[in-house]
C-alpha cells in the first residue's frame, strides 16, 4: 500500500483560491483526497475546485469569523461525507519598518494569521474528535513561515504571527493527545515562493529602502538559502501531502521547514 495515498480522505483548505493554497488543494486532490476550498474569493475558489474534477467543491469562508468557520466546517462534513484533513493556509503579509507600523495593519495580520488559524484549529478539533460531526480523528496542518525562524527586516509583525502559529500548533497537538482526540497537528515553514504574495514582499523590501531593488531582495534570500533557489509551490504542497498521509503517522506537534535550509 502506498503510504502517501489519500484516497477516501476529505480535506478543507483555507485560502485555496490562489498561491500556495491552490497548489496544496491540487496536490491533495492528486493524491486522492476530496477537497473543499474555503476562501472569501468564492468565484476563484469555485473555478479551482471545478478544475479538480467531480467530488470537489468550494465554500465561502472568512477565517476571522467564528460563525463563518462553523458554516464552512458543516458544509465540508456534509458535502464530502466527513472531514479528515484541515489545512490552515489563509494568511496576509503587510511589510513595514518597526518605526512605521500601523495599528490597523498589525490588527489585520493578527486577525487573519493568528485568530484565523486558532479558529481553524478549534473547529477542526471539535469536528474530528470523538463525538464530533466527523469523529474519526484526522490531521491539521498549519502554514507558518521561515519568517518564524529568522530575523528578516521589514516583516516583524508577520514574523510574530507566524511564530504564534508554531506555538499554537504544538499546544494543540499536546491537548489533542492528552484528550484522546486522535488528531495530529503539525505545521510547515515555507521559504519564499514567487507567488503574488512573495513577489509583493520582494517589491516591498525595495520600497522600504532595505534593498536596492526587488531583484536584490530576491538574490539576498537565495544567498541565505543553502539549496540556492527560491521555493516552489510544489515544494510546499508535497510537504502538506506528506503530513496529511500515513507516511507521517508518527509525526505530531512538529514544524517542518520547507525552506531549502534558509532557517537552519
Amino acid at each position: 500500500m502506498n503510504a502517501f495515498d489519500l484516497t477516501g480522505r476529505r480535506a478543507l483548505v483555507t485560502g485555496g483560491a490562489q498561491g500556495l493554497g491552490e497548489g496544496m488543494a491540487r496536490a491533495l486532490a492528486a493524491a486522492g483526497a476530496k477537497v473543499l476550498i474555503g476562501d472569501l474569493q468564492t468565484d476563484a475558489a469555485g473555478t479551482v475546485a471545478g478544475s479538480l474534477g467531480s467530488g470537489h467543491g468550494a465554500v465561502s469562508l472568512n477565517v476571522t469569523d467564528d460563525e463563518s468557520w462553523s458554516t464552512a466546517i458543516a458544509a465540508a462534513t456534509e458535502q464530502l461525507g466527513g472531514l479528515d484533513i484541515v489545512v490552515n493556509n489563509a494568511g496576509v503579509e503587510i511589510s513595514a519598518l518597526m518605526t512605521e507600523i500601523s495599528a490597523d495593519d498589525v490588527r489585520r495580520q493578527l486577525d487573519v494569521n493568528v485568530l484565523g488559524t486558532a479558529l481553524g484549529i478549534k473547529h477542526a478539533l471539535r469536528t474530528m474528535r470523538p463525538g464530533g460531526a466527523a469523529g474519526d480523528g484526522g490531521v491539521i496542518i498549519n502554514v507558518a513561515s521561515v519568517a518564524a525562524t529568522i530575523a528578516f527586516p521589514g516583516i516583524a509583525i508577520y514574523s510574530a504571527t507566524k511564530s504564534a502559529i508554531d506555538r499554537m500548533t504544538r499546544v494543540a497537538a499536546m491537548e489533542a493527545g492528552k484528550l484522546g482526540y486522535g488528531v495530529r497537528v503539525n505545521c510547515i515553514y515555507p521559504g519564499l515562493v514567487p507567488t503574488e504574495m512573495g513577489a509583493g514582499l520582494a517589491s516591498d523590501m525595495a520600497d522600504l529602502g532595505l534593498f536596492g531593488s526587488a531583484q536584490e531582495a530576491v538574490e539576498a534570500v537565495v544567498g541565505l538559502t543553502p539549496s540556492g533557489r527560491l521555493g516552489e509551490v510544489g515544494d510546499m504542497a508535497d510537504a502538506v501531502v506528506f503530513l496529511a498521509s500515513d507516511a507521517a503517522r508518527f509525526v505530531n506537534g512538529a514544524g517542518l521547514p520547507v525552506d531549502g535550509g534558509m532557517g537552519m
